[in-house]
């Protein structure tokens, strides 16, 4: 299933993170791998400080996985389903790891990054 996160860095906790980031150490030591850096890549800051990205996860509580490694940096603000449960492959049961390579999210993402300004600088 593929999620709408919305975090705030965490007050003196941007250095840190933007060194996780520089390091590829991002997330080191999670099943989920590379998946943070690829989050963080599309991630997109709003002007208010909030941060949001589309991120895939496979577990039956959403970020189950990944929310220790975010919350290290980041409060979070929301998850939400980033399109229809029953119309994801994976979730309804028709296509495990459907996620992995599907297009559900491209309008999500698309919309999402004409907003604000790229989280990580290029």
């Amino acid at each position: 299933m593929r999620y709408l996160v919305t975090a705030r860095v965490k007050p003196g906790r941007r250095a840190a993170l933007e060194s996780a980031i520089d390091t590829a150490t991002l997330g080191a030591g999670s099943v989920a791998g590379g998946e943070y850096q690829d989050n963080m890549t599309t991630a997109r800051e709003l002007p208010d400080g909030r941060v949001k990205w589309v991120e895939t996860c496979f577990c039956a509580t959403p970020l189950a996985e990944e929310r220790p490694y975010w919350e290290a940096y980041f409060d979070i603000l929301s998850i939400k389903d980033a399109h229809a449960r029953s119309r994801c492959r994976d979730a309804n049961g028709s296509e495990p790891w459907a996620c992995c390579d599907c297009d559900c999210t491209d309008r999500l993402e698309e919309r999402l990054s004409g907003q604000g300004k790229p989280f990580q600088s290029p």
